[in-house]
């Protein structure tokens, strides 16, 4: 009889274990249809093109060297301290002084070669006038003799003839008195644009600033030495203007399309955290720049920086404002972004756009078609509602569809994670991934 009731024990334990296993394992298959949602509304959407750029002066004038020679001086700026970074600096204020000894001995040279060639000058008219008066009294000679006549009854015939040399002799002399004084001249000339060309050179050796502005490097000392070729060496580097400065900043081509002039433009430096800059866009360049097969473009943005800010050459980041729309329709990206499995979508619901199998980004499928879809949720199950999608931006797009009203739900998630999918149970003892809070 206990043999008996053991039996009947251990059957009734092995039948209930049986029972609680299966009701495990059929639990675990179930997939709870619970959803995250968001409600539909109405908002502010506005879609910006994300840059990186560099601040940068509206107008840098590289000042270099004409001439080489060693720096023996540096000017004094509009404070009237020594010219040196950071100095403010006017037009014609002088930024450095190369030795002029070699430059002002040859315009010294070239004054005493101008001098002589003017005395030659001088001579050669002198002269001229001698061979005036040699003309004249030849030409009296001659004329005589001609009245006499040649035939040796008044005047002898060798003395006719010697008149008539003489005579063509002080007329040769006019022409080459004339050519001296033109010779003479020119060397004059000559003189004087060589005694003008080393005094502009001379000049040189004073290096002045030509705009009024703020020197922002200088690439040279006293004592240094400076030789001047084909490439000019920089000297100083000034910007002219830093009230007003620009961002250069590099657009992808992707996104150059959208670009325009007149853009509002909103940017941070990391030398400023939590200071906002504004600006517009001022030029699209056309010359892009190519590296590693990735084109870009330059946008130029205009920005003020009356309180002096900015530095020149710090990285900014910039969001350049392509669209905006006020007051109209929005849901979140991930709307439309979530797809259901079949088992959650409610019975008698055709399948179209359900069955995306590729996981392309949101961005991708939006840019693909102007419409999209997203998931009513109705009790355990979803419905869909195709729309027709406007601005989009990183978290939002704009519903252009008369279905969706404000205050809807639309789902973008799933509260719980989804139950394996084959046909085999969950084991709870293996570690499951954290799932996501849902954000505030």
């Amino acid at each position: 009889m206990k043999s008996l009731l053991k039996w009947m024990v251990i059957v009734l334990v092995i039948a209930l274990a049986g029972w609680g296993a299966s009701r495990w394992l059929s639990g675990t298959r179930k997939s709870h249809a619970a959803f995250v949602t968001a409600s539909v509304r109405k908002g502010n959407l506005s879609a910006t093109v994300s840059v990186t750029g560099t601040v940068e002066p509206r107008n840098v004038v590289d000042v270099g060297a004409q001439v080489s020679g060693t720096i023996v001086k540096f000017g004094t700026d509009a404070n009237g301290h020594q010219v040196d970074y950071d100095s403010p600096v006017n037009k014609g204020t002088v930024l450095a002084i190369i030795d002029p000894a070699n430059y002002a001995a040859r315009v010294a040279s070239d004054k005493a070669a101008l001098s002589e060639a003017k005395a030659n000058v001088a001579v050669a008219k002198a002269k001229y006038q001698t061979y005036v008066a040699a003309y004249d009294d030849a030409l009296a000679d001659w004329r005589r003799a001609q009245k006499l006549g040649n035939q040796g009854m008044a005047l002898p015939v060798t003395q006719y003839d010697s008149y008539k040399s003489i005579y063509r002799q002080a007329k040769a002399n006019l022409v080459l008195g004339k050519a001296s004084i033109a010779q003479a001249q020119m060397a004059a000339k000559v003189s004087q644009a060589t005694l003008k060309n080393d005094e502009i050179t001379l000049s040189y050796c004073t290096i002045v600033s030509p705009v009024k502005g703020v020197v922002i490097d200088r690439d040279v000392d006293i004592g240094q030495t400076v030789a001047s070729s084909f490439n000019t060496p920089s000297l100083f580097l000034l910007a002219e203007n830093l009230k007003k400065i620009q961002v250069w900043a590099s657009v992808n081509e992707a996104d150059i399309g959208k670009i325009q002039t007149g853009q509002p433009v909103t940017f941070t430096v990391d030398a400023l955290p939590g200071k906002i800059f504004h600006g517009v866009v001022s030029q699209v360049r056309l010359n892009a720049t190519v590296v590693q097969n990735v084109v870009t473009y330059t946008v130029v943005i205009d920005t003020n920086n009356a309180n002096g800010k900015l530095l020149p050459y710090l990285t900014a980041q910039a969001e350049i404002l392509v669209a905006q729309k006020k007051h109209v329709l929005i849901v979140p990206n991930a709307a439309l972004r979530w797809v259901p499995l079949k088992s959650q979508i409610a019975p008698g619901t055709a399948p179209a756009r359900t069955d995306h199998a590729s996981t392309q980004s949101a961005a991708s499928l939006l840019s693909q078609a102007p419409t999209g879809t997203v998931w009513i949720a109705s009790g355990q199950f979803v419905r869909p509602m195709v729309v027709r999608t406007g601005l989009s931006n990183n978290y939002y797009t704009q519903i252009m569809s008369a279905q969706l009203r404000p205050g809807m739900k639309v789902v973008i998630g799933d509260a719980q994670s989804r139950t394996s999918r084959g046909a085999g149970a969950v084991n709870p003892f293996i570690p499951q991934p954290f799932k996501h809070k849902k954000p505030k």
